[in-house]
């Protein structure tokens, strides 16, 4: 970890903050994917899909066609369920960093970095209720592994306790095992889970609440 700096956002970050965190969420979309292929209700109505169009065109060939394109129709779905949520906070707290983490108490963005390059981030929020919450953690692939990311998560604790808070909340999505990992590990236990979305709902992919 020594070739590594944690320090907080800067204005120059600005680009690769929205860019690291963009690239973190969007390559779960094929962890994703295969979550609902393996769900028993989306290999039936596959199934359904298939034995339909063969009796309709009377062609294996055709039926298996149908799947294959039942099959990339379902990846843009879950693919959305990524795209939206990157949309939705590039458009919103990632759109002004500084003014929705560092202009306000008990708010902070901190970067983490290797030769200038942005490698890593995490956020604090209030979350009500005496809660703190994590926000934004990402670190880049080429250089997970390397207790990085337990640095971030040590930070919005060490936060979190010189200003008093009880609890610190945070959410990751269910294909996120490395990053539940991670939390479990520094002594978060979830506490629920919940659908992004009605799409969210329809695919069966769930937020957990620790």
């Amino acid at each position: 970890m020594a070739s590594f700096r944690i320090r907080h956002y800067q204005d120059q970050d600005y680009e690769a903050v929205r860019a690291l965190f963009a690239r973190g969420i969007l390559e779960h979309a094929p962890a994703g994917f295969r979550h609902i292929l393996r769900a028993a209700r989306v290999r039936l109505a596959l199934l359904a899909v298939f034995v339909a169009a063969r009796a309709a065109a009377g062609s294996w060939v055709l039926g298996l066609g149908t799947v294959a394109l039942a099959l990339v129709l379902l990846w843009v779905l879950v693919r959305s369920v990524s795209t939206e949520y990157v949309r939705d906070a590039l458009g919103t707290d990632l759109c002004d960093v500084a003014g929705s983490y560092l202009r306000a108490p008990d708010r902070c963005f901190w970067v983490a970095e290797e030769g200038g390059t942005v490698v890593g981030m995490v956020a604090a929020v209030p979350a009500g209720r005496g809660e703190l919450e994590l926000k934004r953690m990402s670190v880049s692939r080429e250089h997970r592994g390397h207790g990085l990311a337990r640095a971030l998560c040590r930070e919005v604790l060490a936060f979190a306790r010189a200003r008093g808070y009880g609890t610190v909340v945070l959410s990751t999505s269910m294909v996120q095992v490395a990053a539940q990992r991670l939390y479990e590990g520094q002594g978060f236990r979830k506490v629920g889970s919940s659908y992004p979305s009605l799409l969210g709902t329809l695919l069966n992919f769930q937020i957990f609440h620790y």
